[in-house]
């Protein structure tokens, strides 16, 4: 079996632009892969990237071989080695499309390849359900909406603003580490809105995104130790570990790091000086599943768990479930529910609609359990790549 085409789509859905792609061999077998750039800036550059590599070393490979192919991704692009979310956004949904590849041929589901499921479902949380509250009525009202949809966890941003220019009203981050009281009270408002609106039994997890100095995040931090979160994710900038640590060290409160880390290496030094305690690696960016599973070990004899961090599309949300059922030390997994209906319509079952008293089953069809839907991916071809 040879891998011969790879498609390759851009589908800029309602301010998001996931980078679905599917590879395609000589035996009528194909496989998906999503890099998880959906967001932010580096759509178009994932496109590009994915053409080159796709051209240079993975048509006309055998898809079976998927440590030789990923080796060769990472020793000879030269940039891999300390790269960012780009490159390894692009090896990532690459390395997918030879899991699916391989267990579609083999006809099992891609979990039994990772050595088989310690679980038939998984806890789930919900993001994106907060994005266009700005005060605390309005932000409590999102949470109850969010509980009568199935959900049982809930994670939101309690420092960022919604967004007046954004044409969807998103929210932005702070700027320039900009801070002061007013901002901190503001957030511990929010906060306690949420929490009284959804009681005690509700677990709840912040994203700081990185957006405050450490002594900044401190304050913060301490201001809502009372609320009993799940989590206190990205308090400050993921590289800087020693910020990490003292951040850590100084809250009463598990800290989650990791969508901006990349590959084992990128995640050592933060486990090595135990500067975290719950980590979030993204398949579609940090690596691919191999990587993402060869962290969970890694994690594992640290004695720490993983939240897997999902902000893309469809496929990457079926893809995430068959980590998740194969490690050991799996927490709880990142959805995003709540997004208009085409973008789940990509894919023939999306994962998020299944979703059940805050629980999702495994998929049990070959591969990742989804498939294209024609029609709806078609408009958003952006190249394809063939032999």
């Amino acid at each position: 079996m040879k891998i011969t085409a790879v498609d390759i789509y851009s589908a800029k859905i309602d301010g998001r632009n996931p980078v679905i792609i599917q590879a395609h061999t000589d035996e009528g077998v194909s496989g998906l892969g999503e890099a998880a750039v959906a967001y932010g800036s580096g759509a178009g550059a994932a496109c590009a990237l994915i053409a080159e590599l796709a051209r240079r070393f993975v048509i006309g490979r055998d898809p079976f071989q998927i440590e030789a192919i990923w080796s060769d991704l990472y020793d000879h692009t030269f940039w891999a080695k300390g790269g960012g979310p780009i490159i390894f956004s692009a090896i990532s949904a690459l390395e997918q499309t030879l899991w699916d590849i391989k267990a579609r041929a083999l006809g099992v589901p891609v979990y039994e390849l990772l050595g088989g499921k310690y679980r038939d479902d998984v806890r789930v949380y919900a993001n994106g359900w907060s994005f266009r509250a700005t005060t605390p009525l309005e932000i409590a009202r999102a949470a109850e909406k969010a509980l009568a949809a199935g959900y049982d966890a809930l994670k939101f941003y309690p420092l960022s603003q919604v967004d007046p220019n954004h044409p969807n009203g998103m929210f932005s981050h702070v700027s320039r580490r900009e801070y002061d009281r007013g901002m901190r009270d503001h957030a511990v408002a929010m906060v306690r809105a949420v929490r009284e609106a959804v009681g005690p039994k509700v677990d709840l997890m912040v994203d700081m995104s990185s957006e405050l100095t450490p002594d900044a995040i401190i304050q913060v931090g301490r201001a809502m130790e009372e609320f009993d979160l799940l989590f206190f994710e990205e308090p400050v900038d993921p590289s800087d570990v020693q910020a990490l640590k003292m951040v850590s060290d100084k809250l009463d409160m598990s800290i989650a790091v990791g969508e901006r880390l990349y590959t084992r290496y990128g995640f050592r030094p933060v486990m090595e000086q135990h500067a975290a305690h719950i980590l979030q690696p993204d398949i579609g960016n940090t690596g691919g599943l191999m990587e993402t599973k060869k962290i969970a070990a890694m994690a594992e004899a640290y004695s720490m768990r993983l939240a897997p961090h999902v902000c893309a599309g469809p496929v990457a949300s079926a893809v995430a479930l068959h980590l998740d059922a194969s490690i050991p030390n799996f927490l709880i997994q990142e959805l995003y529910p709540f997004r208009v209906p085409e973008h789940f319509a990509l894919v023939d079952d999306p994962v998020e609609p299944k979703v059940r008293n805050g629980r999702v089953a495994i998929p049990q069809r070959p591969g990742y359990g989804v498939d294209l839907v024609p029609e709806k991916v078609r408009p958003y071809l952006a190249e394809t790549v063939a032999a």
